[in-house]
């Protein structure tokens, strides 16, 4: 696990505003000083959660779009190591493991524009190495027992997610994805646009719901191809739910948790959905934080969640706070609803 670099107590001491009379969540939240064999160290510690970084926009980059996501992980930590610790928010089942490195896959495509056909290519090939890091790390963290909270990074990481979940288990999984795309895009190469795509056809994803999907932006060949398999794939749209109102949000999430929850299933968060957040897609037209988090809260209550992604988050020093804000709320909901 080279890429695995640990979150020291040390440098969270730095990050943590102490005031008279409080207990921030970092003060509590468990660390990992050394390690020798990552899943051996997981499984005997009593932790529930391990948050785990992916700062990197690589598949965003192959898929041509607005990179940027690899600045949501240190927006995050910064506020969630400051949030209250309480009688509500509760870190002591909690590992802040740390997160991937991949500076070095980064610097290689510093140079390379995602206008160029071989350029994309290039990057494509670096996002199947990612992919290989992804899966490593979440089969070890699922298999000693415990839950990973995903920081991204982009979409692409789904697959790893899913494929490492699934060899853990050593089944298929599902998965619910809040996301104004689908994300099943052809195998043409790995992006952010295909990690559903390549996880169904590999045989790591079983069911799937993307809750949300935005008319305006699935092409006609994803209606006639993807969304066709009714027995493995559903959906609903962000117009039925907000803007024609032909469906309502809570029995349509009640109708998604029925078809995926029989099984252990994957929560897949796409800041693309959510109106007017800086993302590698930002939206004037999308759900707004409370939905998100209901949503989170809801599917997070469920005993077969088996780990809660939060991806394509694109942080500018001026939204960094706001970024690390969402995230950090997202992440206390899922540990709250799924028992602390």
């Amino acid at each position: 696990m080279s890429k695995l670099v640990l979150y020291k107590a040390n440098k969270a001491k730095n990050i943590i505003n102490k005031r008279n009379g409080e207990i921030k969540f970092g003060e509590r939240i468990k660390y990992l000083s050394t390690y020798d064999n990552i899943y051996g160290e997981l499984k005997n510690l009593d932790v529930k959660y391990v948050i785990l970084g992916l700062p990197e926009d690589i598949g965003v980059f192959a898929n041509q779009g607005n990179t940027g996501t690899n600045k949501a992980w240190e927006a995050t930590i910064k506020i969630l190591l400051n949030t209250q610790f309480n009688q509500e928010n509760n870190a002591e089942k909690v590992l802040l493991l740390g997160y991937l490195d991949f500076s070095k896959e980064l610097k290689l495509i510093s140079n390379l524009k995602n206008t160029n056909s071989s350029d994309l290519k290039k990057a494509a090939k670096i996002t199947e190495e990612i992919d290989k890091d992804v899966t490593d790390i979440i089969c070890k963290i699922i298999k000693a027992g415990k839950k990973p909270i995903i920081i991204g990074g982009g979409h692409n990481n789904a697959y790893g997610n899913i494929k490492g979940t699934s060899l853990a288990l050593n089944k298929k999984i599902n998965v619910i994805n809040f996301d104004a795309h689908t994300d099943f895009r052809a195998l043409e190469g790995r992006h952010s646009g295909n990690g559903f795509s390549y996880a169904f056809a590999e045989g790591f994803l079983n069911r799937y719901f993307i809750f949300g999907l935005h008319k305006n932006y699935t092409s006609q060949a994803i209606f006639d191809t993807a969304l066709n398999a009714e027995k493995r794939i559903k959906y609903n749209t962000f117009e039925e739910l907000e803007v024609e109102k032909t469906l309502k949000f809570k029995p349509q999430m009640k109708k998604a948790l029925k078809f995926i929850s029989k099984s252990s299933f994957g929560i897949e968060i796409d800041c693309d959905a959510i109106i007017n957040i800086p993302s590698s897609a930002k939206t004037p037209s999308g759900f707004s934080v409370n939905k998100t988090r209901q949503f989170v809260h809801f599917f997070g209550s469920d005993k077969n969640a088996k780990y809660l992604h939060i991806c394509e988050a694109a942080p500018t020093n001026k939204t960094a706070t706001q970024v690390g804000k969402l995230i950090s709320y997202l992440i206390t909901d899922f540990i709250r609803a799924n028992g602390r």
